[in-house]
C-alpha cells in the first residue's frame, strides 16, 4: 500500500546500531495546523496529518454539536487550493446564518494529542444532548478478535512511519467501512465521522468503532455523538470515559488484542453471557 503524498515526508537521519552509524532517509508522518471556519469565522486550529481534510472538517464540526446533520452543509472546501500545492483551512458553509461565533469559537492551538485542549470552561468539555446508542446491537467476540489485524492492514502510512493512530468502522460482522490515520487519535476518529456524514450514514446505530491508543473520554464522547454502540481500542480507557459510557449505555472495550479484551462498560453487547 501507498500513502498518500501529502501524509509523509522525507529526512535524513542517523542511526546507530551495533556500534556503528550511518545516514539513512527516513520517512515521517506529517503534522501541519489546519484551521477550520465556519461562515467565514475561524473556529479552531488542530494539529493533523493533511489527508482527508473535508471530513475531519465536518467530523470535528458534528461531534461539537455545531452540526446536527450534513443537510446544514451548503458548502465545504478547501481554501486556496487552486493557488497552493496544498491547502491547511477549510471553509464550511452552513445554510442557516445564525452561527453564533462567539459561543463556540474555539480559538486555541489544539496539541495533537488531545482534542479538548483550550476548552474555556469544564462545562464546554461534554457536549451537550448526547444520547444513549443502539440498545439492540450485538457483537459476537469473534468479530471483535479479527478487528485489530484488520485495521493493521490498513494503516498505510503508520507502515511507512510508524507513527500514527489509526480509527475504523467497522460493521456488526467485522466488515471494514472505513479507516483513516492522523497525528492525532481524536482527528482519525474526526475523519471517519466525516466520512459517514458526508456519506450519509449517520447516525451509526450498527457499527463498532475501534481506536488505536487508549480509549480517553474525548473518544467516547464522539462515538456517543455519532450514534455508535460500541467503541473498542488496542489499550486502556481513562476513568472519566469508563463513566460516561456506564451513563449512557455505550460498550467500552480495551486491550482488544488477540484473543483477549476488557469489557468496562455495556457487556450485554459482546458477551452473550452477561
Amino acid at each position: 500500500m501507498t500513502p498518500p503524498a501529502c501524509s509523509v515526508a522525507q529526512a535524513e537521519v542517523f542511526e546507530w546500531q551495533d556500534g556503528a552509524g550511518r545516514a539513512i532517509e527516513d520517512t515521517l508522518a506529517v503534522e501541519e495546523p489546519l484551521e477550520i471556519r465556519v461562515n467565514g469565522t475561524p473556529v479552531t486550529v488542530t494539529m493533523r496529518t493533511p489527508g482527508h481534510d473535508l471530513e475531519l472538517a465536518a467530523g470535528f464540526l458534528f461531534t461539537e454539536g455545531i452540526l446536527q446533520s450534513a443537510d446544514e452543509v451548503a458548502g465545504l472546501r478547501a481554501a486556496d487550493f487552486e493557488i497552493l500545492a496544498k491547502s491547511n483551512t477549510v471553509d464550511v458553509e452552513l445554510r442557516t446564518q445564525g452561527f453564533d461565533a462567539a459561543r463556540l469559537q474555539r480559538n486555541f492551538f489544539a496539541a495533537s494529542s488531545c482534542g479538548i485542549c483550550g476548552k474555556a470552561t469544564i462545562e464546554s468539555i461534554r457536549r451537550r444532548g448526547l444520547c444513549a446508542p443502539n440498545a439492540q446491537m450485538r457483537v459476537r467476540p469473534e468479530v471483535l478478535c479479527g478487528l485489530p489485524d484488520a485495521i493493521r492492514a490498513q494503516q498505510a502510512v503508520f507502515d511507512c512511519t510508524g507513527g500514527l493512530h489509526a480509527a475504523a468502522l467497522f460493521d456488526s460482522e467485522g466488515n471494514l467501512l472505513a479507516l483513516r490515520e492522523d497525528i492525532g487519535r481524536h482527528n482519525a476518529v474526526d475523519k471517519v465521522i466525516g466520512w459517514a456524514m458526508r456519506a450519509a450514514r449517520m447516525p451509526l446505530a450498527e457499527s463498532i468503532l475501534m481506536v488505536s491508543g487508549r480509549g480517553g473520554f474525548e473518544i467516547a464522547q464522539k462515538a456517543l455523538a455519532a450514534g455508535v454502540p460500541v467503541l473498542a481500542s488496542v489499550s486502556a480507557p481513562s476513568s472519566l470515559a469508563v463513566e460516561l459510557a456506564r451513563e449512557l449505555g455505550l460498550t467500552l472495550i480495551g486491550f482488544l488484542r488477540g484473543r483477549r479484551y476488557v469489557v468496562y462498560a455495556g457487556a450485554s453487547r459482546c458477551l452473550p453471557d452477561v
